[in-house]
């Protein structure tokens, strides 16, 4: 399966697409103003101990203080000791070093952990942790094996730390994974040294920006080409590639087309889809995307489509492009957390059956780790995809200031009403001369029509004259009532 990555880079932001047969199949944004905190360096300073919910708020420096579970701090495993109370490990003003594994999502801060982690191109330093492990995804014993006595061999005998393997890791000769082993216990040396002597709730290791992740991260055996639209951010990736990631040097190239490249290979029409609650799909049926707070919902709908040679088959066959369409748009949004999907009803077994094969066969391309479980009783499926980024829509877009994100405003009539009430409860608590109403031109416009009978009933009650002025600037649910 061929795969492109399409880098487009602008003073603001950098922008990333990962396309599949011409397909986009990932985005991810990174703006300049807002750096996503995901494996950086902090050394905190602990803001607050809460014994009750056995946890911690560190202060790293940023707008909101950091949260710190006691599953997450190290040392407390590490002496395999997990009924000591974090109030025994951590008190207010210690500094302790940390480091960033989900970035802050809505009103939540940034979740921290002790254990350090740093990835390389082949492998994940572990600085605290004695201990060889290898990625899930290389599958065969034997090779699990072969690679874990190859590095076993490969390290320092003064070695303390220890290593994941990365799945990319696999082929790699002796020489890659000794670059990668002394660059990641230089860059340690480093953070060490860098935290004797900074101040409480500084930065102390940045990790690698979008541009660069690309080459560490995204390259793998199908990549056949990285286009960058930039060139300088192609020399800068060049040398970084050279150095620690030979096998991207041959598929980076430099895009000198007079399209913009996003333009080019469709992924702005993409982007513009991804942002949609309803995604069609091709046989004409469509899914209903909602992200709440709690959960992500999918809703499969068969729509127009009647092509099966029976209901059941018309059925079955949307299910089937759906767990198909699914996977992709949870990858694309890079949706997180709880994730609900809502088929269409299956009487057969075996279709239930073909229907979950199909979505763990395209869920299986997902870098991101991923749990899925089978039908409930409710004939719905329960997955839960591992969260560490905002998603597409949460990083582009911010809540609708006239609805507020509940993708509904009050009809013009219902808030007629509600000044209505409003003036009532006034007359009877303050004696004014005149009530002015200010509101969007909708509600005025309901109140010299249809609703002017019930102003002027009001009017008549309350004894005193009722006048109404438009605001331009005021959204539809949005009103005053002024005693004059």
């Amino acid at each position: 399966m061929n795969e492109q990555i399409l880098v487009n880079i602008t003073p603001q932001e950098t922008r990333v697409a990962i396309t599949e047969q011409g397909v986009v199949q990932e985005l991810h944004v990174e703006r300049r103003s807002a750096r996503g905190l995901v494996g950086n360096i902090y050394l905190g300073t602990v803001a607050r101990v809460l014994p009750g919910m056995q946890s911690a708020f560190i202060d790293i420096g940023l707008e909101r203080a950091a949260f710190l579970h006691i599953a997450d701090i190290w040392s407390a495993r590490d002496k395999g000791d997990n009924g000591t109370p974090i109030e025994r490990i951590l008190s207010d003003g210690q500094t302790v070093l940390v480091q960033v594994i989900k970035d802050p999502i809505g009103s939540k801060g940034a979740r921290l952990s002790t254990q350090i982690s740093m990835a390389g191109r082949l492998l994940v330093y572990l600085p605290q942790e004695a201990h060889i492990g290898i990625s899930q995804r290389i599958e065969d014993e034997g090779e699990r094996a072969l690679l874990k006595e190859k590095l076993q061999q490969l390290l320092p005998k003064n070695e303390e730390g220890g290593f994941i393997i990365r799945t990319v890791a696999e082929f790699a000769s002796d020489k890659e994974l000794n670059d990668d082993i002394e660059y990641l216990t230089r860059l340690w040396t480093r953070i060490k040294d860098a935290a004797k002597t900074a101040p409480p709730s500084t930065l102390i290791h940045q990790d690698l920006s979008l541009a660069l992740r690309v080459v560490r991260d995204f390259v793998n055996e199908k990549t056949e080409r990285i286009l960058v639209d930039s060139r300088e951010t192609f020399q800068t990736m060049r040398e970084f590639a050279e150095n620690y990631t030979h096998s991207a040097v041959p598929v980076l190239e430099p895009y000198t087309g007079e399209r913009p490249l996003f333009d080019l290979f469709g992924v702005e029409d993409e982007i513009e889809r991804a942002l949609a609650r309803r995604v069609d799909l091709k046989s004409g049926g469509y899914l209903i995307i909602d992200q709440t707070e709690a959960l992500t919902t999918v809703d499969v709908n068969t729509g127009g489509f009647v092509g099966g040679r029976s209901f059941d088959d018309t059925i079955f066959k949307t299910n089937l492009e759906a767990a198909q369409v699914i996977a992709r748009q949870l990858r694309l949004r890079n949706l997180g957390g709880i994730i609900i999907a809502d088929f269409i009803d299956m009487e057969s077994d075996e279709h239930k059956e073909s229907v979950l094969a199909e979505l763990k066969k395209n869920i299986s391309r997902d870098r991101t780790r991923l749990t899925l479980n089978g039908f409930t009783a409710l004939g719905l499926i329960e997955m839960t995809r591992k969260r560490t980024r905002e998603s597409l829509a949460h990083v582009l877009c911010e809540p609708c200031p006239m609805c507020q994100g509940r993708g509904e405003v009050k009809t013009a009539q219902t808030v007629c009403y509600e000044i209505l009430r409003e003036i009532l409860r006034s007359a009877r608590q303050f004696d004014a001369k005149e009530y002015r109403i200010l509101a969007s031109q909708k509600v005025i416009d309901l109140f010299l029509d249809e609703e002017s009978q019930s102003m002027a009933q009001l009017g008549d009650f309350i004894g005193k004259p009722i006048s109404l002025q438009v605001e331009t600037q005021y959204s539809q649910e949005i009103y005053d009532v002024v005693l004059m």
